[in-house]
């Protein structure tokens, strides 16, 4: 499902592969968006892509990753394949990314940072829950 919805935005795309670029790409569109740098913090990259146009981005790794931010103790599961739709200071409809609150694991489907002066960063899952946390907690570690 998720590489069928990958393929139907990859026409006029922006398309990078290699871990180093991919990175670099990542962390640009990022900084970009007014997001934290270090939000999505994938190892072993194989491709990055953004449809400017559509507002979609996707990241393949290489095997699925458990990254936990120290700052504020939150363990977070990055699939294989990750992709939002995204916006100034947003990213939302999010695919592959699941936060782990108490045993359960809860899929995250928007993040965004309502006020940048504020300097919090909001999670919301798929049950509704919403969660916000300082910036600098997502910054490069």
């Amino acid at each position: 499902m998720a590489s069928q919805t990958i393929e139907s935005y990859r026409e006029g795309a922006e398309v990078y592969h290699g871990d180093d670029l991919c990175k670099k790409k990542s962390i640009q569109l990022l900084q970009e968006l007014g997001l934290p740098k270090g939000l999505l913090p994938l190892v072993d990259i194989e491709e990055f892509g953004y449809n400017r146009a559509a507002g979609f981005i996707w990241l393949i790794q290489k095997k699925k990753k458990e990254h936990t931010f120290k700052k504020i103790k939150q363990t977070v599961s990055y699939a294989t394949e990750v992709m939002a739709f995204v916006e100034q200071c947003k990213m939302k409809k999010i695919m592959g990314v699941k936060t782990k609150e108490l045993l359960l694991w809860l899929s995250v489907v928007e993040v965004y940072v309502d006020d940048p002066s504020s300097e919090k960063i909001t999670f919301k899952t798929g049950t509704g829950l919403s969660d916000s946390f300082p910036t600098f907690a997502f910054e490069l570690e």
